[in-house]
């Protein structure tokens, strides 16, 4: 009875220790830091498509730029947004200009669309 006793013990712990571990970060692992933004030297608004606008289309596309060290960006990837939207928003970002960095970033951008 005592043996008994000690394995539901053992396995209670090891179950506890499983538990208590999946919520751990696995400190192996290589993260990158966390980044700030970059600065936006050139703005270039979007246009709000005519047909979207008629409609009465709204709302927010949310994109990821690939800047390059210079500041132009390289590549424009869409997260989300309406589709009647999406395409001005990336052309517009395609056109911005960010501060200069030592590295290429990924920078996270949200665009709204109101007709008012």
């Amino acid at each position: 009875m005592m043996k008994a006793l000690m394995r539901q013990g053992v396995v209670k712990l090891l179950i506890l220790a499983a538990v208590f571990s999946i919520g751990l970060p696995n400190k192996c692992s290589a993260q990158e830091p966390a980044q700030s933004p970059r600065k936006i030297l050139v703005k270039t608004a979007p246009v709000y498509p005519t047909l979207a606008r008629s409609m009465n289309i709204h709302g927010t596309v949310k994109l990821e730029a690939i800047v390059s060290p210079n500041g132009t960006v390289k590549s424009v990837d869409i997260k989300g947004g309406h589709p009647l939207l999406t395409q001005s928003a990336v052309t517009a970002v395609g056109h911005w200009k960010f501060d200069p960095d030592t590295h290429e970033t990924k920078e996270l951008i949200e665009i709204k669309f109101d007709p008012e």
